[in-house]
């Protein structure tokens, strides 16, 4: 089946890739083996539909990767398709509001706002909306609801993208009866998986695009003609060490602390030249709060002559791209994050990263060998990290080098298609062991169809509960239960 939206002025929108990819374009970083991989798996899905949805076609780690995905799946004969709902700036300020809940942040929110301006955006994006395929992934709690609206036709897997952890559990307990009626949810990592789910469980980590213009691995000599426009317009001497943290402006990122480490830098640090921190950052459309965090930051930052704010600037992609490939180190101390791709993005150029002992960041940074990590709110201890790389250049160097081949060998976007194209093979029938890296042994519907099979008696006497909301409904069976399989 073919992943299509049906009717006249469909709320949803379509993304239309440019071109497709071709997987031998992949060689160099992934070898001949791992080309005629992807073509092994994708031969028998040739044909079969791979629809995802989500909230915006611009910004924000999501949209990056389906912007490489998409085209590289059809370059492999998969129908991949990518929707965007349309909601209005009250709809992601209360999906931006979910998005803080979700990852533990205490703040208020009203039944207005979860029923009002995300339910009722939801049921118009669904009113003229039509999508039937193989697999269907809706990517974090924005078009979380719509599996309800019975619009979406084929198996529908819930993306979750941040840390679930330690949720709010009002908001939590919204939203888990709509990821419950998925066929299954896929997490970045098992520590963030949150309570309550009864469908099966994936692990699938982000993963970045070497052919991406932000991951062209330039000369420094071409990095710096990039940005000699940028360092004209700002004041910044090419000849200055330049530290740097990327990122979206969201209070998560911790930027703040980044400041104050920089400032203590300088005060324990008197080696000239002295270098600059020059912070980068994009707004996206399903975030309204990035310009108020920016605000609060050049305030804090004041008339400080080493610090330099960049936001939506021209040529966007190079720029980043550049910028991390003649920093001496790329810091990002986030108190919470899903993976951090900025991370993968910056190690692939080659730099150091300073980075926080939090979620998907602890799994691209080695400490000691592809940087260094620290606690989140540690400014003192982020300082001598910072002044240590600057003053050790060589050392700089041999962890970039790590980091690169890290990243090369856990984090292209092969390996993230590569696990896909498994998912895809198993929801449409072509292979029916489920793929390794299912984290659970069976959903609870699963272990039903076992019992039945196995003890009837059992499960005459177990079934009447499932109605009834008795004890047996809710728990996953963990990793070696002992559960029929």
């Amino acid at each position: 089946m073919m992943a299509e939206s049906f009717g006249t002025g469909a709320s949803l929108e379509e993304f239309e890739p440019s071109a497709i990819l071709r997987v031998e374009d992949y060689r160099p970083y992934i070898g001949p083996e791992g080309v005629e991989k992807l073509k092994r798996l994708a031969d028998p899905v040739a044909g079969k539909g791979w629809a995802n949805l989500n909230s915006t076609f611009e910004g924000g780690g999501v949209a990056e990767m389906l912007r490489s995905l998409i085209p590289l799946a059809r370059g492999l004969g998969v129908q991949a398709r990518w929707y965007g709902i349309r909601g209005s700036e009250e709809f992601f300020q209360v999906t931006k509001k979910f998005h803080n809940l979700l990852q533990g942040e205490d703040q208020p929110i009203s039944l207005e706002e979860i029923f009002g301006a995300y339910l009722d955006t939801i049921n118009t994006n669904a009113r003229k909306t039509y999508i039937v395929s193989d697999l269907v992934v809706i990517h974090d709690p924005q078009p979380a609801a719509m599996v309800m609206n019975g619009v979406l036709f084929g198996n529908v897997l819930w993306r979750c993208h941040i840390d679930t952890s330690q949720p709010n559990q009002t908001i939590w307990r919204f939203l888990l009866p709509y990821i419950n009626q998925c066929a299954g949810a896929i997490f970045t990592m098992p520590e963030f998986i949150g309570p309550g789910l009864q469908v099966p469980l994936y692990q699938v980590a982000p993963c970045i695009d070497p052919l991406a213009p932000k991951n062209r691995l330039n000369s420094r000599r071409t990095a710096l003609d990039i940005l000699a426009p940028l360092f004209q317009q700002h004041g910044v001497d090419p000849e200055r060490p330049i530290l740097t943290a990327i990122s979206r402006y969201d209070i998560h990122k911790n930027q703040s602390t980044i400041l104050k480490a920089f400032k203590r830098l300088r005060e324990v640090r008197k080696t000239e030249p002295t270098p600059y921190l020059i912070f980068l950052g994009n707004t996206a459309t399903d975030d309204p709060e990035g310009g108020l965090i920016l605000d609060r930051l050049k305030a804090e930052a004041g008339s400080d002559p080493d610090v330099r704010f960049w936001s939506n600037v021209d040529d966007n992609d190079r720029v980043v791209g550049a910028l991390m490939r003649i920093a001496r180190a790329m810091v990002h101390i986030s108190t919470r994050e899903g993976f951090g791709l900025v991370v993968a993005e910056a190690l692939w150029q080659g730099t150091p990263v300073i980075g926080s002992q939090v979620g998907g960041i602890t799994r691209q940074v080695i400490d000691g060998r592809t940087g260094y990590l620290a606690a989140p709110m540690d400014a003192e201890i982020v300082a001598a990290r910072m002044a240590h790389l600057l003053d050790h250049p060589d050392t700089a160097t041999a962890l970039g080098a790590y980091g690169r081949e890290h990243i090369r060998r856990h984090f292209l976007l092969p390996s993230l298609l590569e696990r896909y194209l498994s998912l895809l093979r198993f929801y449409s029938g072509v292979h029916r062991d489920p793929p390794d890296f299912r984290l659970d042994d069976l959903a609870y519907s699963e272990i039903m169809q076992a019992v039945k099979r196995e003890h009837p008696v059992l499960a005459q006497s177990a079934l009447p509960g499932l109605s009834s909301g008795g004890a047996l409904i809710p728990t996953i069976s963990p990793p070696g239960s002992g559960l029929p399989g």
